[in-house]
């Protein structure tokens, strides 16, 4: 997962509809003044996305290794 932090107005939509709950909104300020949500732990997420969707200024790139959809389909 990757985010813009120069363009995050830290609306917190992404941190909301997170279902694992490890967005959040960073302690640093950027460039704008606003506080940029960050990842808590990149372990936890699923790639499901709806960070990325529900983001309206769109800074938010959700990436998955090659492979990694063929693996999670197995695991459930």
């Amino acid at each position: 997962m990757v985010f813009d932090r120069e363009r995050c107005k830290g609306c917190e939509l992404c941190v909301t509809v997170c279902p694992r709950k490890i967005l959040t909104l960073s302690p640093d300020l950027n460039s704008l003044g606003f506080h940029p949500a960050m990842i808590t732990d990149a372990s936890r997420c699923t790639g499901c996305c709806f960070c990325a969707l529900m983001c309206p200024d769109v800074v938010i790139t959700v990436l998955r290794e090659e492979g990694e959809d063929a693996a999670r389909a197995d695991e459930g």
